[in-house]
């Protein structure tokens, strides 16, 4: 039986010339009791689409219909959870929960109202939290607040506005889990907005994907038995074979052709990579094994309670032009490492050893790549790349230095945007000039802390394929810091795993021994792939939830490797 319905139902916003069609010829029947997915990307009208749903906006032409009546505004009947959780933070989580059940049953009797707040409470697991106020909670245990309280509503749909993307993954991950569990109890109508395919797989009855042009594309039915458990279903051919159709799907959708390329790099020398004339003649100035050497490294802060080591006994060689991936949970001192190699962050104890030479201070032969990229937003893309080009190639001329600018702003993608602001970029363009600017010094070592953390799934995606194919002309040695499993076998030559902090050190080592260039289309269709895939889970979940097994997954020794 049907109980949400679109019929034509399109969406503007503006008049004339300033006119923005974001939804056209919507035809769309939800059926009672289903988890439906709706797959999409920046742009695609998933937020104005479930908007039309709750009533929050009104369609342009065409109708949205509940239980055949049209819907005119916002109503109790269907329960919506945001990206954002708005709790009131003078009330405990109880009080928050209580606030909806008594908006929405003034007339309930007291204890009534208390065993059903209590019994959502439960429901999302935080009856040991049920006196804590908001700002005593974690970002994962407020989202659950939120869920509490839309159910506690006792909606006949409910509707979630990408509800997790704020979260670190291991709580995302936990917090579907958790949604499907209730669903599972509770058998109302889900409608999801995400853009995780693994996500939408994992909940969802029926996925239907949004187009860039605002309309419905391919729908797929998820034919997965429930209960769906992570580890299993990535040893499932049918998950195989339904992850690579929707994201070939996407991927087709969703990213434009690369643009042609017109510029060449010029035969320019960075001033760190200028043998010094001491050495000149000499053989074998540089050598390509053992590039880069982390030797006992150890990271110690003082603390009022005595010294805590963060990262302790950190072995790892890398040659050179070696592309490394680091992954582990929140807290493992991943990015503490990058910074040390960076020169940002002291180290406590041990060396770093780069081209022979031990790293300290920050130093453009070390091209660091931030989560948020830190644009001067006043200037224009190439004038950001230029900033750092202008310091590296003091010997090149003007007009060498802006072809160098130019050749890798191209290459990421921004030919036609080289001169707009930098406040004029959407986070997707930002990043990639933070990538362009990064290559341009012609660093000895690249150095990615989650890279693409900030971005939907279409741009991260896009945007590895940018890194790989820009990495592969430069074969510059590499280490990307990153929580995303895929995305540390697409990048790495091996995938460095490390044990939960504090003391946290190298747990164990995975050679990725996949053909190079990559594309994340190929190796979804690679034999191995899911084999490497799930030697990383595997490793994660025995540290989950801050456990320190007894044995550590590897002797230490391999990380010397």
């Amino acid at each position: 039986m049907s109980i949400l319905k679109f019929e034509n139902v399109s969406k503007s916003f503006g008049e004339g010339t300033a006119k923005s069609d974001v939804l056209k010829d919507i035809n769309l029947d939800v059926q009672e009791g289903e988890f439906l997915v709706l797959l999409g990307f920046s742009g695609t009208g998933k937020t104005t689409l479930i908007n039309l749903m709750a009533g929050l906006e009104i369609p342009s032409s065409g109708t949205v219909t509940f239980k055949g009546k049209p819907i005119t505004g916002p109503g109790r009947e269907r329960g919506v959870i945001f990206q954002n959780y708005s709790l009131m933070p003078w009330l405990t989580v109880a009080g928050n929960v209580q606030l909806a059940v008594d908006t929405v049953f003034p007339r309930m009797p007291k204890a009534e109202k208390a065993e059903k707040v209590a019994k959502y409470v439960s429901m999302v697991g935080l009856s040991h939290a049920a006196a804590r106020r908001p700002a005593e909670l974690s970002g994962g245990m407020r989202q659950r607040v939120n869920v509490a309280r839309a159910l506690a509503m006792s909606p006949e749909v409910l509707l979630l506005d990408e509800p997790l993307s704020a979260l670190d993954a291991l709580t995302r991950a936990n917090l579907a889990d958790e949604i499907e569990h209730i669903w599972e109890a509770d058998k109302k109508t889900c409608v999801l907005i995400t853009n995780d395919v693994d996500e939408a797989i994992l909940l969802a009855d029926r996925i239907i994907a949004l187009t860039p042009e605002g309309t419905l594309g391919k729908e797929f039915r998820v034919t997965i038995p429930r209960t769906r458990e992570r580890t299993e279903m990535n040893h499932d051919p049918e998950f195989h074979r339904l992850r690579a159709d929707v994201t070939k799907y996407l991927m087709d959708v969703g990213i434009q052709a690369k643009s042609e390329e017109t510029r060449l790099l010029p035969n320019v020398t960075a001033i760190h990579h200028e043998v010094p004339a001491a050495l000149k003649g000499s053989q074998g100035s540089t050598r390509i094994d053992k590039y880069l050497e982390f030797s006992q490294i150890h990271k110690i802060y003082p603390t009022p309670k005595g010294p805590l080591t963060v990262v302790e006994d950190f072995n790892l060689k890398l040659d050179k032009g070696e592309f490394i991936s680091l992954i582990g949970h929140s807290g493992c001192g991943k990015s503490t490492v990058l910074t040390m190699a960076a020169g940002l962050n002291g180290i406590s104890k041990g060396v770093i050893n780069l081209d022979g030479r031990g790293v300290v201070g920050a130093d453009p032969e070390r091209a660091v790549v931030f989560q948020s990229p830190s644009l001067f937003p006043w200037l224009t893309a190439k004038e950001n790349v230029s900033i750092g080009v202008d310091k590296v190639y003091p010997r090149a001329s003007q007009a060498e230095r802006q072809d160098v600018v130019e050749y890798y702003l191209e290459r990421v993608g921004l030919a036609d945007s080289m001169d707009k602001s930098a406040i004029s970029l959407s986070n997707g363009m930002k990043q990639r000039v933070g990538i362009a600017r990064a290559f341009a010094l012609s660093p000895k070592l690249l150095l990615l802390d989650e890279p693409f953390g900030m971005l939907d799934s279409l741009t991260r995606w896009e945007l590895q394929e940018v890194l790989m194919e820009v990495w592969s002309r430069t074969k510059v040695t590499a280490i990307c810091v990153t929580h995303d499993v895929d995305e540390a076998i697409l990048l790495a030559d091996r995938v460095v795993m490390m044990t939960n902090g504090p003391q946290a050190t190298i747990g164990k080592i995975t050679k990725v021994d996949l053909p190079r260039p990559r594309t994340r289309k190929a190796l979804l269709e690679h034999p191995d792939y899911y084999n490497y895939r799930q030697e990383v889970l595997d490793f994660l979940e025995e540290y989950e939830h801050g456990a320190k097994p007894k044995q550590p997954a590897t002797p230490k020794a391999i990380a010397a490797e």
